[in-house]
């Protein structure tokens, strides 16, 4: 997981452990007074489970992790749960090393197969001892959180590819394609659709001659073009004319600019050279991916400083990657 990502899940794992602690820490409390009685300790947990609409069982574990409860769920008790040794599963390590509340890391869960995590808190006597633990679990579908949209940073990111097309790079050679023969036809086309009729989002397959589009008005669905569409103008008749967006990343004049880049990048070498490039208008962020598999995204401005000296005289595209 990258760091930006991980800081996202580490503030909404704050928020979350923010909501459960105190929650669960009065929860203990009541159950160490039922100690160790299931019937009274079940009462409480059901009691309880209101004030945890998202939770989707509550149990007790004695000391050793074996369970004295059944799992409390919203719709009743499931007794099948009770006697169950949980002394083995990832979300306790933490609180049988003494931790007074833990909060697990995700985790996929054994019955319904779906993303959870489990709080933890440590169920003590009057004196102090550990006499057990109570557990939560949640579906992290179900979680209460704030949930904004992760926006990824808009730097340069480079991917390796299949090591096994990296191996035979220098035994392959570009094939003229299709898209080659008319390349700056397509181009131009391309940067019409974008310009007047909504396409925010364009990936050219040039190996493969087709491209993919991401149109404003219906941007759940792509639309597939092959060669012949491609180096027909008369498909702009079948799509609506709308305004270059406003708020687009890229200016219009610099979406050219970016095709220009690709056409030489497919070119520049007859054994490393561009097997597809894309743009993404509203982010501004510029796809390739290269004949040894090697993929790179970055902001349109920093791509189109680069040199092909930079991509082909010192092997960028491919030999970056080995040493990373």
């Amino acid at each position: 997981m990258s760091e930006p990502l991980r800081a996202a899940v580490a503030r909404q794992r704050m928020l979350l452990r923010g909501r459960l602690a105190s929650l669960l820490e009065r929860l203990a409390h009541a159950c160490a007074g039922a100690w160790p009685e299931r019937a009274a300790l079940e009462q409480h947990l059901l009691e309880a489970l209101p004030g945890l609409p998202s939770c989707k069982y509550l149990y007790v574990l004695d000391a050793q992790a074996r369970q004295l409860t059944a799992n409390c769920t919203p719709n009743g008790l499931l007794p099948e749960y009770y006697g169950r040794d949980r002394s083995d599963r990832p979300y306790l390590v933490d609180a049988l090393a003494g931790e007074r509340f833990s909060l697990s890391q995700a985790y996929i869960s054994r019955n319904q197969r779906r993303p959870s995590l489990t709080a933890v808190q440590r169920i003590a006597s009057p004196a102090g001892t550990t006499l057990g633990y109570l557990g939560a679990d949640f579906d992290l579908r179900e979680l209460p959180l704030t949930r904004e949209i992760y926006r990824p940073p808009e730097q340069w990111v480079q991917l390796k590819g299949d090591p096994a097309i990296r191996g035979g790079l220098f035994l392959q050679e570009r094939v003229e394609s299709l898209m080659d023969t008319r390349i700056d036809a397509v181009l131009d086309l391309l940067r019409e659709l974008i310009a007047v009729h909504g396409v925010f989002h364009g990936k050219l397959h040039f190996s493969s001659s087709r491209a993919t589009l991401w149109l404003i008005d219906d941007p759940y669905r792509f639309r597939l073009l092959d060669f012949e569409d491609l180096t027909d103008p008369g498909i702009c008749l079948a799509y609506p004319s709308r305004p270059y967006p406003a708020d687009a990343a890229i200016p219009l004049d610099q979406v050219g600019e970016v095709f220009k880049t690709f056409r030489a990048l497919r070119f520049m070498d007859e054994t490393i050279y561009l097997r597809s490039g894309s743009l993404n208008v509203f982010n501004g962020i510029v796809g390739l991916n290269f004949s040894c598999d090697g993929s790179h995204y970055m902001p349109w401005q920093e791509f189109l400083h680069k040199s092909l000296g930079f991509w082909i005289g010192n092997g960028e595209t491919c030999a970056l990657e080995e040493t990373e």
